[in-house]
C-alpha cells in the first residue's frame, strides 16, 4: 500500500472510531441526565448505523488503495476481509 494513502486510510479510520465514540458518549449522557430517552434509543442506533457504513467505507478505501498499487489479485471486486469489518 502506498505509504501517503495508507496514513490517509489510518487517519479516516481514527477520525470514524473518535466521532462513533463522542456520539456514544453524548447518548450516554443524555441518558444519565433523564433526557428524552427516544432520542438515546435514536443516538445509540445511528452510533451502530455510523460504525457499519464507516466499516464498509474503510474496507473499499483498502481496496482502492491496493488497487492504486497495483495489487488488483489483492483487490478482487466483493472481497472482504473479515479485519474490514471491524474499527
Amino acid at each position: 500500500m502506498s505509504i501517503d494513502l495508507q496514513q490517509h486510510v489510518q487517519i479516516l479510520t481514527e477520525q470514524m472510531e473518535n466521532f462513533h465514540q463522542a456520539l456514544e458518549t453524548k447518548a450516554r449522557e443524555i441518558e444519565l441526565s433523564g433526557g428524552d430517552q427516544e432520542i438515546v434509543g435514536k443516538l445509540i442506533n445511528g452510533t451502530d448505523a455510523m460504525k457499519d457504513s464507516a466499516n464498509i467505507y474503510l474496507s473499499w478505501a483498502r481496496h482502492y488503495v491496493k488497487l492504486s498499487d497495483g495489487g488488483a489479485s489483492e483487490a478482487e471486486e466483493g472481497e472482504e476481509d473479515s479485519a474490514d469489518f471491524q474499527f
